[in-house]
Formats: structure tokens, sequence, C-alpha cells
């Protein structure tokens, strides 16, 4: 199996852009910095082509592995042929390699086994080759053995049935071609344990689709509602079909001796062995497909939630809402630090709600605070409409935005807070929390679990290892995309930077801690720990402010510093130009790229990168994503009519719609027929997660919460 030619194949580029990236994985490289600093390598392949590569050339290397194992033991039991050996080094699937090595694997105990012990292997030939004359009996009495327990003809021909039941069930042809039938014509069944029970899943009470056709989120509803024990499930097969297939396999020779033999036990192989096998298989084949697009899915929600564009330069009051123990509040300044932290009790029991506006007035003109961050957890309503009606009793200009708090109380019990904040509560960080996201989502969301998050469905019900690596992946790709700065970064935030670990982050911050700011990247190389390959991993992420090399604010590699140093020579500018705008226009001087290029000694995809960084140096991708919506005035449920057009934010995309955010702490869903005129496979096709949209109002159920937004024709 040629690896690369199949990586060409699947992911629709060149052989030598696959040739490249495998030997740079295989170097240690990151994805990140494979993405961003070897582009000439690659052709240019983008993080998501990387990821999707190495992801499949870990998968094809198992094989690859497991079929060496495969074939070493059929080879050690004298059994290989090269007929089997071909079929197991042209598999393209585990899955098929399990199936040919099924008869040859090392099994427990089974009834044919034990038929076997007791010498029963030479009458299961005789049946299969149906070439039995005269009575069954004559053939049997020569099996019949009290020593070997074999006491009567019945006994005998049991026996043999069950080795040859075992033997169907075993023959990989036979295998993928029920596996096959039985998706494209099967059934996905569920019923209802007690259908008077009330739960979420009594859509599912009483419910069949065809196996191909089921849709990843009901698969995964189905399977937490088996798991609950709400729901029995089973896949229907066509049966007759298949036991039709394999008595044409099998029954070569009309014997009346021997075919009502083979006929029953074709029907016990199937039932007994064959149909629970394939519909585990089936099932976790649609629990795994589901799964993927579900870790897809969150993954792209994740992507644009830390890509959200920072609030920069406001004063920011965080504010994490409850009832009972009051209202958390954390006044952070424009860099993140918090000023100020209080507690107000303007929500039941105890309802002192002008005492909590005279506070929140007083530390508004105390700290010029701009804007409210404003959780959207319990009592966020109640809250809002304090806030509002305090908005229009101060002369100060001060908006709100309701932020979703997922993950702070997380965030505010872990290690990792108490470490940061160590004489605040958890109150205290949570309300921090909820201004920094604002302030700057990404370095904020990068200390909580990505899976406490909140942007994704069933998240608890997948392969949890998968779910990691893949918001890890993003994670790691956002981060490195925006960059970091080197002297203000959280280790949180430098542990998803290319290249550096855990430990090395932290070392990182203890080396500035006790020796003060860095000044150029080089210093990088006396961290403990942070040797040669790090560096080079890591450098171009990381930025300086007003360092000793103006170089080192940019994205610009320090390996592309000398071609970048002749460049601006050539160009008739300097380093120092780099902070004053002069090299606005940059693209339009240099009129020959591979001729320049070449000059340098460096290549073109570079220098196009480098010529973009030198013209914005720094410059931020977030700003291209959509602000969020400050508000002022405070709209409730009942507020909303049939009919009316609102402005929202999309606040999560799932298979079947999106959550859109229209300011009355219940967000509506638009359903996916109703997200655009044309027909999409999925939401993801038309919205993203942080999209600002216009929805109209299609129906509010205020008993049960529910609003039903659309998007089309507005």
């Amino acid at each position: 199996m040629d690896i690369f030619q199949i990586l060409v194949n699947e992911l629709n580029i060149k052989k030598s852009q696959v040739e490249a990236a495998v030997n740079l994985i295989d170097e240690g490289n990151t994805i990140p910095f494979i993405a961003r600093y070897r582009k000439e390598a690659t052709g240019g392949l983008n993080d998501e082509v990387l990821r999707n590569l190495n992801e499949r050339l870990t998968y094809l290397r198992n094989l690859e592995d497991r079929k060496a194992t495969v074939l070493s033991s059929i080879e050690e039991q004298g059994k290989l042929t090269e007929e089997l050996k071909k079929q197991i080094e042209e598999a393209d699937t585990l899955v098929m390699v399990e199936d040919l090595y099924r008869p040859y694997k090392q099994k427990k105990r089974t009834r044919a086994t034990i038929a076997k012990e007791k010498g029963l292997e030479g009458l299961s030939n005789l049946i299969l080759l149906q070439n039995i004359n005269g009575s069954i009996e004559d053939v049997t009495k020569d099996y019949i053995s009290e020593e070997k327990e074999v006491l009567t003809h019945e006994d005998a021909i049991a026996g043999a049935m069950d080795i040859i039941a075992e033997f169907i069930s075993d023959e990989a042809d036979y295998r993928t071609y029920i596996r096959n039938i039985t998706f494209k014509e099967g059934k996905l069944i569920s019923t209802a344990k007690d259908s008077e029970a009330k739960s979420v899943y009594e859509m599912y009470y009483e419910y069949e689709e065809n196996l191909s056709k089921v849709a990843g989120h009901r698969t995964l509803a189905i399977n937490r509602g088996e798991k609950e024990k709400f729901l029995t499930v089973k896949v229907e097969a066509p049966e007759e079909r298949i036991i039709n297939y394999l008595e044409k396999q099998i029954i070569k020779k009309n014997n009346p001796v021997t075919t009502p033999i083979l006929q029953d036990t074709i029907k016990d192989s199937y039932k007994r062995l064959i149909a629970p096998s394939i519909e585990r298989e089936i099932r976790s084949s649609l629990t795994e497909v589901a799964e993927n697009g579900a870790i897809k899915v969150f993954g792209e929600n994740l992507k644009q939630l830390l890509m959200q564009p920072p609030i920069v330069g406001q004063v920011v009051l965080g504010w994490d809402p409850a009832f009972r123990t009051g209202c958390k509040l954390a006044v952070v300044d424009a860099t993140g630090k918090v000023l100020d932290t209080v507690v107000v009790y303007p929500t039941a029991p105890q309802n002192k709600i002008e005492e909590a506006k005279t506070i929140v007035k007083k530390l508004i003109k105390k700290h010029n605070v701009t804007l409210i961050s404003l959780g959207n957890g319990t009592a966020s309503r109640e809250s809002e409409a304090v806030i509002v009606e305090m908005l229009k009793e101060i002369d100060e200009k001060v908006s709100y935005v309701i932020v979703n708090e997922a993950g702070a109380s997380v965030y505010s019990a872990s290690k990792l807070a108490t470490e940061e904040f160590p004489n605040f509560d958890v109150g205290q960080r949570s309300a921090t929390s909820m201004a920094r996201r604002l302030q700057d989502p990404l370095a904020e969301l990068v200390k909580i679990d990505p899976k406490s998050i909140g942007v994704g469905q069933y998240q608890h019900d997948m392969n949890q290892k998968r779910l990691d690596e893949t918001l890890s992946g993003v994670v790691e790709d956002c981060v490195n995309k925006v960059g970091v700065d080197l002297n203000t970064a959280s280790a949180s935030l430098l542990e998803y930077i290319s290249g550096i670990s855990k430990p090395i982050a932290k070392n990182i911050v203890t080396y500035r801690e006790e020796n003060g700011r860095f000044n150029t990247r080089k210093d990088l190389l006396k961290v403990p720990k942070l040797g040669p390959k790090a560096f080079e991993q890591c450098a171009g992420f990381m930025r300086i402010q007003d360092g000793k090399n103006p170089l080192d604010s940019t994205s610009v590699h320090p390996e592309s510093y000398e071609a970048t140093e002749k460049l601006l020579d050539k160009l008739g500018f300097t380093k120092e130009d780099i902070s004053s705008g002069k090299l606005i226009g940059l693209d339009l001087m240099v009129k020959d790229i591979k001729k320049t290029a070449s000059e340098l000694e460096i290549g073109e995809m570079t220098l196009s990168d480098i010529i973009k960084e030198l013209e914005k140096p720094g410059r931020d991708p977030r700003d291209e994503m959509p602000k969020p919506i400050l508000r002022t005035d405070v709209l409730e449920m009942k507020d909303l009519t049939e009919g009316m057009v609102l402005k929202g934010t999309v606040r999560n995309v799932i298979d079947f719609g999106v959550f859109v955010d229209i300011g009355v702490h219940q967000d509506g869903l638009v359903h996916i027929s109703q997200i655009t005129d044309r027909y999409i496979k999925h939401p993801l096709e038309a919205v993203k997660l942080g999209d600002v949209v216009d929805v109209r109002v299609m129906s509010v159920d205020l008993e049960k919460k529910r609003i039903q937004l659309s998007m089309r024709n507005i």
C-alpha cells in the first residue's frame, strides 16, 4: 500500500506536497510552524489540510503495522497463502484486515472449538462437501464416542453444525456483503422502555429510519437515551435476503441429506454469530461518524469563539450574576489588571436594588468603566434589568454585553485560578473571567478545558481522547495565528505556542519574573529546557513590543531577518521604519516577486508573507471577525411578537440549526430549513459562531421558553 499516493488522492494535493509535509512532521515540526514558515516546502498547505494529513497518516501507518502483525501471526501458524497475503496487503481499512484475520485469530473456547476437540471437524467437512449418499447416521456412527462425550447421532450433527456455523461467520467476503447490505437496506429502530415516562427522548419512543440516512445528532441522542435506560435500540437487517445470499454461497448441491442441515446451520450462524456482531459494528460505525461530525462542528464553533475580536482600551466591569449569594463584580483595567471587586445583592431574596445601583455607579465613576460584561447564567435576566435601569440614571456612556459564562465556574475552582488569584474567592475569580473574556477572549478562554466552553453538542458522550486532540489542535492553531506578547502572556497561553510544552511555558514565566522583560527573541534561548529546536518552532509566534529589534514585534521569523533587512535596505528603509507606518504600499514597491525572492535567497511565498507583515506589523487576524453587539436597553421574551425583525449573534451551531442571541436571555433557534433560501447540508455552510445576523421571530412559547426564528426573506 502506497501511503503517499492514498494521501494524494484523498486530500487532492500533489505527491511532492505530501512527501514534504510527512518529512517535516517526522522531523518533529509542529503543524502551526509548518503551515506558517514552511510554505515553500509544502506548496502552501494550510493548518486544516495539514491536520487532516497528519490524522490520516497516523491511521494508515497503524494499519500497516497491524497488517505486519497479522501476516506474521498467520505465517507462524503455517497457514499464509499467497492469495491471503495479497488480500491483507491490499486491505484499506482496519475492519477489512480484522475480517481476514478472524479465522486465524486465537479464540476463547467456543462451541466450535469444543466440537473440534471432540473430533467432529471431519464430519463438518463431509457435510460441507455435500456428497453424502444414504442416511446421515451411516456417516455419524464413526464419530460417536463415549470417551469424547459424543453419545448420539444428534450430538455429532450438532457439533459439526457448530463448526460450520463458525466457519461461515469467519468468512471475510460473507461479512463484507452482510455489513454492506445491512447498512444499505437495514433500519435503526428505537422504542420506549416505558412509553408513559416523560423525557427529552420522546420523539424516539417509536422511531425507525434507514441506517444510511440516520443523521449524526440523532445517533448521539439515541445512544444517550439508551444509556440512560429510556430507549431500547436495535438494528433491523434484511434477514431473508442475507439468508438467501448465504445459501447460494454455501449450498452447491441439492443433497436431501446435507441441504436441510446446512440451511439450519446458516440460520444459526447468522442469528447467533454474525447478526449481533454486525449490529455492534454498524452502531459503532454510526457513532464514530456522528462523533467525527460533532467534533468537527465543535471545533469550528470553538475556533470562531476563540477568534472573536478583543475589545481593547476599555475598562470593563465583570458581573457574575447569582441569587442567594449575591452578584460578584470585578473591575478590570484595559490591560486586564483587577482594580476592584465587590458583591451586590440586587436579586432575590435580598432585592437590594437601590443599594446595588449606588455601589455600581460609584465603581463606574471611580474607574471610568465604559463597558459591563454580564454572564448569561442564573439571575442574569434580573441583573440585566437592574443594569439597564441604572444606565438610564447616569451621565456616563456605558454599554453592556451578555457573555457566555460556560466554563467560568470550572476555571474559578481550578488550580490555575487559585495560583493566579490566591486571595480571591471563586466568585471574584469568575467575575474577573467575565470581564477578561470580553477584553481578550483567546487569552482568557485558553485557561478553560475546551469541552467546558459549551459550544458543541453531546460532547460528554463521545470519544474523549479524540475530542481533546481535536479541540487542543483548534486552540493551538488559533493561538499561533494570533501570536502572543512574550512579556505579558500567561503560562496557559504560552503552552499552546508551537514547540512550547507546559513545563517550558512555566519556565518562560519564571525567567521573566526573575530577570525582567525579554528584550529580544534570542533571550528565549536562556530559558531552561528551551533549546534550538523549540526556539525554531516558537520564535515567530512570540512578539516583543518596544524591544531592541523592531522585527521581534512582527511575525517575521528570525531565520528570515537577514533577508528582511536586505529587502528594507534595497527599498531605502530601515528596521526603525517598521512601526512608523511608512511601509504601507510595500507590495507595490516590489515589482518582481520572483526576481526579488531569488536575489534575497528566500522563497516567493516567504517574501509575500514578509511584505504583508511589514505593511501591517503584528496585525491581528481577529480584527476581521464580527464585533460583539453592545446593548443599552433590555428586551424580554414577552416583548417579542411574531414577525419582529431583530439583530442577533450566533451563539452555537449544531447539526440541525443555529442558536441566536437576540438579547432576551433565551437564545432562539433558527432551524436549518430557515437559515437560507438555498439547500444546505449543514448550517456551517451559511453561518458561523459569532456572526451578527438579522432574524425574524416566527413563534414564541413562553411556557417552554422556546423562540423559533428565521433568517429567510429578511
